[in-house]
C-alpha cells in the first residue's frame, strides 16, 4: 500500500473524526495537548477501538467533559495504557515513546546496543534463575571487539546472578560487566543433569548507537552439482532492499535450485520489505494477493466503500526473482511478526518447509502516529517529541489465515542447544546441517529435539520489538 494513499486516508478520516470535536477545539477547553494527541490518534486508528468504551466517538458530551477526562491522567503514558485492549493476552505490542527519533532510528536498523544478541533460558531444574546464551555478535561492535562469540554462556551481570526478578534492570543498563560460564551437559541426552558453572571470565560492555546489518550471512552450498542458497536475515528493513537484491542476483546467476531462509532471530519489521523478499523468492505470482489487511470496523468500511484495493498487498516480479516452488525456512521462538507474515503468506503458493521451533505468534501490524494534523511525520507539533506505535490492523494471507496466537508450527521440530551452537553459515551448524541433509536426501535423525526452557531474549530491550509496521 503506497504511503501517499495512506496519508490521504489519514487526512480524510481525521477530518471526519475531528468533526466530533469542533466545539471542543473552538472553546479551547481541552487539556494537555499531548493527551489530546494520544486520545485522538487512538480514537481514529486503534485496531481494537470498538472494544474500548473510552474511545467511542460519542464518549464525551462537551469540551469540559473531554478536558476533565484528559486531566485525570497525569502522564500521556497513563492515558495510552488505559486505552489498550487486554494488555496481557491480546495487545502486548502497542506502545508510546517520549522521543520519536528513537523509533525512526530503529526503522533504519540503528539501536543502542553493545552488539551481543542473546537468548535467555532457565537454568536446568530451576524456575527462577536464568542464564544467557549468545546467538550472534555484530561485526565491529563492542561485543565483537571484546572477543564475545556465538555460543558463549553468561549467568550474571555485575556479579549479580540473573533471575526472573532482576534481569530487566540488569540488562537494560547502558554499561555493565558480563559474568561468563560454561555449559556442561555431562555427555547425556537429558537436561536434568546439565550444569552451568562460572569460568571466572568477566567482560565489560558499553552500549553505543549501532547500525545492524540485517543480512548477517549468505552463502551458496554445492552438493553433487546441486546448489543451495542460504541467507540469515535478522530484520525487515526497506533501506536494505538493494543489498537483498544483490544477494538474490548472486543466487540467480549461480542458478541455485534450493533456498534456505534463516529467520531464527528475526523479530519482524517493515511489511513492504517482507513483500519484497517474498517476491524475490517467487516471481511467478505477479499481482496475485500476498496478504490483506483488516483494520478497525470504521476504517475497514471506509476502504471497502472507497478503494478495496488499498486493503491488499500483492506479489511483484523483479529482475532477480528466483521463481522457486519450494523454500526451507528456519525459525525459533523469537521468529515473529513480518517473519511469520512471510511464512504464512507464501504457504498458499509454494511448498514451505518449516524447520526449527514454533514461532512467536504475532499477526497484527502497527503504524507510527505523530502529533500532526494527519498523524504523519510532516509538520509535527514542535512542543514535544511523543509518538504512538499502536496496532492498527491484522494481516490475513490469501486464504484468510490469521489469528495464530500460538505461533506457526514447524514441519520438523528442532531447537538450538546452547552447549553446541555451531557457527552461523558453517555446514556443520546443527539446524543448517539438518536442512542441507534434508535437501540432499541424506538420512536424517532427531537427537535432543528439546534442550532449553526458553525465557526471553535481548529484543526485549529495543524499540520495535517483534513489530510489523507500515513506514
Amino acid at each position: 500500500m503506497h504511503l501517499l494513499k495512506k496519508l490521504f486516508f489519514l487526512f480524510f478520516a481525521s477530518l471526519l473524526t475531528y468533526s466530533c470535536f469542533e466545539d471542543f477545539d473552538d472553546h479551547g477547553a481541552y487539556a494537555s495537548e499531548i493527551n489530546d494527541f494520544v486520545w485522538k490518534g487512538m480514537n481514529l486508528m486503534y485496531l481494537y477501538k470498538q472494544e474500548i468504551s473510552n474511545l467511542s466517538n460519542d464518549r464525551f458530551n462537551n469540551s469540559e467533559e473531554y478536558s476533565s477526562y484528559l486531566n485525570s491522567f497525569a502522564r500521556p503514558e497513563d492515558l495510552f495504557e488505559s486505552l489498550i485492549y487486554e494488555r496481557q493476552n491480546i495487545d502486548k505490542y502497542s506502545y508510546i515513546v517520549e522521543n520519536y527519533a528513537q523509533l525512526q532510528q530503529s526503522q533504519q536498523g540503528i539501536s543502542i546496543s553493545n552488539g551481543m544478541e542473546f537468548g535467555l533460558a532457565f537454568v536446568p531444574n530451576s524456575s527462577f534463575d536464568i542464564y544467557g546464551f549468545v546467538r550472534y555478535v555484530h561485526p565491529q561492535s563492542p561485543a565483537d571487539v571484546n572477543g564475545i562469540k556465538r555460543g558463549d554462556i553468561f549467568t550474571g551481570i555485575n556479579n549479580s546472578t540473573l533471575n526472573t526478578d532482576n534481569y530487566l534492570e540488569l540488562l537494560s543498563q547502558d554499561s555493565y560487566s558480563v559474568n561468563f560460564a560454561d555449559y556442561l551437559d555431562n555427555n547425556t541426552e537429558t537436561t536434568n543433569d546439565d550444569m552451568i558453572e562460572s569460568n571466572e571470565t568477566d567482560i565489560h560492555l558499553t552500549k553505543i548507537y549501532l547500525e545492524k546489518n540485517p543480512i548477517f550471512f549468505s552463502e551458496i552450498f554445492t552438493h553433487n552439482q546441486s546448489k543451495t542458497g542460504y541467507m540469515m536475515y535478522n530484520r525487515f528493513l526497506t533501506n536494505y532492499e538493494n543489498n537483498l537484491n544483490s544477494i538474490f542476483s548472486e543466487f540467480k546467476s549461480n542458478n541455485i535450485q534450493n533456498l534456505i531462509l534463516d529467520l531464527r532471530y528475526n523479530p519482524g519489521g517493515a511489511i513492504n520489505n517482507a513483500v519484497y523478499l517474498s517476491s524475490l523468492i517467487t516471481g511467478q505470482f505477479n499481482d496475485e494477493i500476498f496478504c490483506s489487511d483488516q483494520w478497525n470496523s470504521e476504517i475497514q468500511e471506509f476502504w471497502l466503500n472507497n478503494n478495496p484495493e488499498n486493503l491488499i498487498r500483492r506479489f511483484q516480479t523483479y529482475e532477480n526473482s528466483l521463481f522457486l516452488n519450494k523454500i526451507y525456512i528456519l525459525t525459533s521462538i523469537s521468529t515473529a511478526s513480518a517473519s511469520e507474515l512471510v511464512i504464512n503468506s507464501l504457504n498458499p503458493y509454494i511448498d514451505v518447509i518449516h524447520i526449527g521451533e514454533t514461532t512467536y505468534g504475532k499477526y497484527q501490524g502497527s503504524l507510527t502516529l505523530y502529533d500532526s494534523e494527519n498523524f504523519s511525520a510532516e509538520n509535527i507539533n514542535p512542543s514535544h517529541n511523543y509518538a504512538l506505535q499502536p496496532l492498527v490492523f491484522k494481516i490475513l494471507n490469501a486464504v484468510g489465515n490469521t489469528d495464530y496466537y500460538d505461533g506457526l508450527q514447524p514441519d520438523y521440530i528442532l531447537q538450538e542447544f546452547p552447549g553446541n551452537m555451531g557457527e552461523i553459515g558453517d555446514e556443520s551448524e546443527p539446524l543448517l546441517n539438518f536442512t542441507l541433509d534434508l535437501i540432499n536426501s541424506k538420512k536424517i535423525t532427531y537427537t535432543r529435539s528439546s534442550y532449553v526452557n526458553f525465557f526471553d531474549d535481548n529484543l526485549r530491550f529495543e524499540h520495535l520489538n517483534k513489530e510489523m509496521y507500515i513506514e
